[in-house]
């Protein structure tokens, strides 16, 4: 049996892995999900000093006070920047890194830089005008689309339940850059693609796309779920399944 820990993206908290945590649990394996700082049932820490650097740090925390070995470290989406850093800073906790709809940000980069300009600016007046300028709160369906991120599977419950307890995103995590030192390079990696088929993901690897062409390496693996962006809400138990065929 293995042992996960459940990063969420954007906006959500450990309650967001629910109807994946519970299969994985029923088939034996240790799941630890994840709320990180100022979301969640942790959404009153919110503050303009949390950042990136403090995502990472709680990440590391519950790998190093739970004592977790040969941990499936888990990122859905934006959650894809911090466990990126987590693996850098621990790679001997970690057996395999999983990126769910998402991808590792090169060194350097912020979150923001992931964004095309019209969208920064987007994010940027939306934080200024609702978020008290510490917050990106959450966005309208349409806006989602718009961002290119697909709400197939999503039905009225769903998206119900997402909006009830879906918390503003701390801003300070998506301008700091990510700080890498290489020790996660050659790290087990896999992707499960979503809301983009892998024939488009292959594709991009190999024509060199900036955000694709670190997939070229052999410690890297591909799976598929194919729905919208927010798997754990439209196929959580596929997703559950594509992780447990990771254990071991």
């Amino acid at each position: 049996m293995s042992t996960y820990v459940l990063v969420p993206g954007f906006w959500l908290g450990a309650w967001a892995w629910e109807k994946v945590a519970r299969p994985l649990r029923e088939a034996g394996h240790d799941v630890h999900a994840v709320t990180l700082t100022g979301l969640g049932d942790r959404v009153h820490l919110a503050g303009p000093g949390v950042d990136l650097e403090t995502h990472i740090q709680d990440i590391v925390n519950v790998i190093v006070f739970a004592d977790l070995h040969e941990v499936i470290l888990v990122g859905h989406s934006g959650a894809g920047t911090p466990i990126t850093g987590v693996a850098d800073r621990i790679p001997e906790r970690v057996a395999r890194v999983v990126y769910v709809d998402s991808g590792p940000p090169a060194e350097g980069m912020t979150q923001m830089d992931l964004n095309e300009p019209d969208w920064q600016a987007f994010i940027e007046r939306r934080v200024a005008e609702q978020g008290e300028g510490k917050g990106y709160p959450l966005i309208s369906w349409e806006e989602q689309e718009r961002a290119g991120a697909s709400l197939e599977g999503l039905g009225e419950a769903e998206r119900a339940w997402f909006a009830s307890r879906a918390t503003p995103q701390p801003y300070g995590t998506m301008t700091q850059p990510l700080i890498l030192t290489g020790g996660a390079d050659k790290l087990p990696k896999t992707l499960i693609a979503c809301s983009f088929p892998l024939e488009q993901v292959h594709a991009m690897i190999a024509a060199g796309h900036p955000f694709f062409a670190a997939l070229a390496g052999p410690e890297w693996s591909f799976d598929a779920v194919p729905t919208g962006h927010w798997p754990m809400f439209s196929k959580p138990a596929e997703t559950a399944a594509a992780l447990a065929a990771l254990s071991g």
